[in-house]
């Protein structure tokens, strides 16, 4: 999970774990550096999706 908003660390910054990490996923939110509960339910199914692969 990434915010596409983050100051601190840019969207970019991201992209080497795909590489380094062939079985992650990123996925985007569209959120600062804190993802807010509005977000929750999404980010728990993918989550428990990405743990059920």
């Amino acid at each position: 999970m990434w915010g596409v908003n983050d100051p601190i660390f840019p969207t970019p910054g991201a992209h080497p774990d795909l590489r380094n990490l062939p079985d992650a996923e990123l996925h985007l939110l569209d959120t600062g550096h804190f993802a807010l509960e509005e977000d929750g339910t999404w980010m728990v199914e993918c989550i428990r999706a990405f743990f059920t692969k």
